[in-house]
């Protein structure tokens, strides 16, 4: 084995074999070189060529899906649809990636899918829905696709230069590096990509408002965008939050967040919520398992059944109601719960020139200028080398026109081919080209009236290059041109916005309902664990409680429907819920068995449960130990939805009783070695902390320990008055002589 090299650098050393003609080495190499030079050209690759939309609003792979069926024909009114296999198949000329990539690149494309504003792809068949992770697409055999009529507006003048053309992959045909878009397709339709490091999220934008907004903005760069842009505008349409501060940020910026809510109906007949639009950002079947869920834990209960009526007609989400339910409260209840409203994450990551770049709306627009102007100064100057060839050969047909008897008669006496295009040049004083063009001219031809009729075009050429000229030469033209044809895009392919408005005064309004009802219960708890909420009219009617054998009865608790409930385990950990969440039940059922029901961990058991409406007074929790720990009812009190608060008390000795006193209270301590003692709450000070070892109450005798504890009732407390206890006895000190607790009675 070849020794290792010393090395004096302080940067970390990647060891590889390097395999040389003829022999075999081992190199050290710094691991930032290494990761550089083998992870930086895919990287790059990701984010220039695959993930990241460029300023014609396309990813490599939809140009090159799309130029191909461009380049099959699919774009004539008269050609039919081609078999989607045939469009992948020739796709795969320019784009090497497997045949179901390029085909769910097509799928998002059409108007099947109703995943675009604006569909590129006309389509027969089975593509399946953006709203639905179920409703899969079919195989490309048995599907037919052709372009839409908007691709007219794409793929205009592509033939003129108007953009640049690269060797595909292997070399064997050209592909267009953009498209020359005559409208901001890169807003039009939404965009998302991932790239390596970064990502791009484009939403998309009513045609017609992006349009109106790009001629305001080549008029007036100062122009408010908010005022022609009025939002979003989803393919599935919805309702958005109207934030204007939000609006304006994302189109300063290019980041944001955009909320959009569902659009709903209420059958009255039927009793029914009908919801036929939801948020670009979710599917069916999302919100479905959603709402069930939350049926299932009890937080929704005004729903008796649900079900997915989408179908050829458009999407659709029934919900039966129970009876008495308001379908309003309810709406705004699964607004909050639920991806019935949802965001939308603007991140507007385009390429410029290959690098990428977060722009607001307002560069985004500039830069689609720019680029719109440079196609069509490239298209203009190419039509203007067009006419001045073709004015060119005319002027040659006006110097023939002179004398045709001429040119007849030299080229009849000329005696090799070879020489007739130079002869012609000396003998009427034309160039090459033009010799060449008249040389060709068909004897049939030959006649004054196709001369003349030929030479009137000479004027009307004139006219056009020197308005092609001007064009070149002022950039107003240039622009105007550009209107124009934003002009014409909006009267030919302008729709209705889909997505609506809602304002937040709405939204506010509708987070501050607590439609709980709210009614007296009566909460029971037995020693095993198990719950019930029973109504007074339920419990009257009841002759006894339903219990496991051996089980009793731990605590009675009188509340309301809507009082917080904190469950305290063996395991110091507190759960959190409500009494709403539990069903009303009979006195003769079994009822919930809280471990189960709230989650507790393998092994662990339910000690106590405390209720509450406003978290106030205190919990002791009295520990084997002979200590107590006085906390405050608020330290368990949390702003967030938590259900489970660890370190609910300390663990440090075992616990023996957990008691809420709403003020101070006496309470009764026994001991294992037959003593008690009777001390009020007041003498012990709160701690800040909910896992506090708390103070020594009561001073322990040889292996005695704290047996139980509990809240002297007004009727015991004559009797016990005596054992009363006039100060806390500090740990570690005498504790007073204590009377036996075999002489108590109550």
């Amino acid at each position: 084995m070849p020794r290792k090299k010393e090395t004096n650098q302080k940067q970390p050393v990647f060891r590889h074999e390097a395999y040389i003609e003829g022999s075999g080495s081992v190199v050290d190499e710094k691991i930032a070189d290494t990761l550089k030079k083998n992870y930086m050209p895919y990287a790059m690759s990701v984010i220039i060529s695959r993930a990241l939309p460029e300023i014609d609003g396309f990813k490599p792979s939809h140009r090159k899906l799309l130029y191909m069926m461009y380049k099959r024909g699919l774009l004539s009114p008269e050609k039919e649809r081609s078999k989607s296999a045939n469009v992948v198949g020739e796709t795969m000329k320019l784009n090497p990636h497997g045949d179901q990539a390029i085909y769910e690149t097509l799928v998002r494309m059409t108007r099947g899918n109703e995943a675009l504003l604006h569909p590129y792809i006309d389509s027969k068949g089975n593509f399946g829905k953006q709203y639905s992770s179920k409703m899969h697409f079919a195989a490309p055999r048995y599907t037919e696709v052709k372009l839409e009529k908007i691709c007219n507006e794409l793929f205009r003048d592509i033939d003129k230069e108007t953009i640049d053309f690269v060797p595909n992959y292997d070399n064997t045909m050209q592909e267009p590096t953009l498209l020359p878009a005559t409208f901001p397709t890169v807003l039009v339709n939404s965009n998302t990509g991932i790239a390596v490091s970064m990502a791009s999220n484009v939403c998309p934008f009513n045609l017609e408002e992006v349009c109106e907004t790009t001629i305001a903005l080549m008029k007036n760069p100062q122009h408010d965008i908010i005022s022609t842009l009025k939002g979003p505008d989803f393919p599935g349409g919805g309702l958005m939050l109207y934030d204007e501060t939000e609006l304006s940020k994302v189109y300063e910026t290019g980041r944001g967040s955009i909320k959009v809510r569902a659009k709903y109906s209420y059958d009255k007949a039927a009793n029914c919520i009908e919801v036929t639009e939801i948020p670009y950002t979710t599917t069916i079947e999302a919100i479905i398992e959603k709402i069930i869920d939350l049926v299932k834990q009890g937080k929704i209960r005004e729903i008796s059944y649900i079900r997915d009526e989408t179908d050829i007609d458009g999407l659709k989400i029934a919900i039966d109601l129970k009876r008495g339910t308001d379908p309003d409260k309810l709406m705004q209840k699964l607004y909050r719960l639920t991806p019935l409203q949802d965001s939308y994450p603007c991140n507007f990551n385009i390429l410029i020139a290959g690098t990428p770049k977060v722009m607001g709306v307002r560069e985004i627009l500039t830069e689609w200028t720019a680029f719109r102007e440079e196609c069509i100064q490239r298209r203009t100057y190419h039509d203007l080398q067009k006419k001045k060839e073709k004015l060119h050969l005319l002027e040659a047909l006006s110097k023939i026109l002179l004398d045709i008897d001429k040119a007849i008669k030299i080229i009849r006496e000329t005696e090799n081919e070879a020489d007739v295009v130079p002869n012609l040049m000396i003998g009427f004083g034309i160039d090459e080209v033009q010799a060449e063009f008249v040389a060709e001219i068909k004897l049939r031809n030959i006649n004054k009236q196709y001369i003349l009729r030929r030479v009137e075009e000479v004027d009307q050429l004139k006219k056009d290059i020197a308005e092609m000229e001007e064009i070149l030469r002022d950039k107003k033209k240039i622009r105007k041109i550009i209107v124009d044809e934003l002009r014409d895009v909006i009267k030919n392919y302008s729709q209705p916005r889909r997505t609506m408005f809602y304002y937040q005064a709405d939204a506010e309004e509708a987070e501050e309902v607590d439609d709980t009802p709210d009614y007296p219960v009566n909460i029971f708890v037995s020693d095993s664990g198990y719950f019930k909420k029973i109504t007074p009219q339920s419990l009257r009617m009841s002759s006894e409680q339903k219990l496991k054998e051996g089980d009793y009865i731990s605590q009675s608790i009188e509340a309301t429907n809507k009082t917080e409930l904190i469950f305290f385990s063996d395991k110091a950990q507190a759960y959190k819920s409500r009494a709403s969440s539990f069903d009303d039940t009979k006195a003769s059922v079994m009822g919930d068995y809280i471990p189960a029901k709230l989650g507790f961990d393998e092994g662990e058991n339910l000690k106590t449960l405390v209720a509450t409406t406003d978290y106030s007074g205190y919990i002791i929790f009295f520990f084997e130990n002979g200590k107590a720990a006085k906390i405050p009812l608020k330290s368990y009190e949390t702003k967030t939805n938590r259900k489970k608060l660890a370190n609910a008390y300390s663990e440090k000795s075992p616990l023996i009783a957990a008691l809420y006193t709403a003020e101070d209270s006496d309470i009764l301590l026994r001991t294992s070695s037959g003593h008690a003692l009777v001390f009020n709450t007041g003498m012990i000070l709160p701690k800040a902390t909910r896992d506090s070892q708390g103070v020594q109450v009561i001073n322990l005798r040889r292996k005695a320990v704290l047996s139980s504890a509990e809240v002297v009732t007004t009727e015991a407390m004559p009797e016990l008055e005596k054992y009363r206890s006039k100060s806390v006895p500090a740990a570690g000190k005498p504790a007073k002589e204590l009377g036996d607790s075999n002489q108590l009675t109550f």
